[in-house]
């Protein structure tokens, strides 16, 4: 299934499989021939705590971001026949706030 899903060969498969499963993010049983996989909703829960960190910083920008696109800024080489955006904030991210 997700070999055919994803497009990826069955030792890709696998080697995704024991890298997760190696790490704490999956645990795997047996049954005859067949391996079982299933995810470890506590590990993630610990990777979601983590990128919590971030998501303040991310969430604005990507809140302007589509502020911007929703006001029709486009990228200067895109435009046919106009003169491009001189302005020197086009494109310059704020540094980071310090807490998040």
């Amino acid at each position: 299934m997700i070999r055919a899903e994803f497009a990826l060969s069955q030792p890709a498969v696998s080697q995704h499989l024991r890298v997760l499963r190696e790490n704490g993010f999956a645990s795997v049983r047996a049954e005859r021939a067949r391996r079982f996989y299933a995810v470890d909703p506590t590990s993630l829960s610990e990777v979601d705590v983590w990128l919590d960190r971030f998501r303040g910083f991310w969430d604005q920008r990507l809140d302007a971001l589509g502020t911007e696109l929703a006001r029709g800024r486009v990228h200067p080489e895109s435009r046919a026949g106009q003169q491009p955006d001189t302005r020197t904030d086009v494109g310059k991210a704020d540094p980071p706030v310090k807490g998040t």
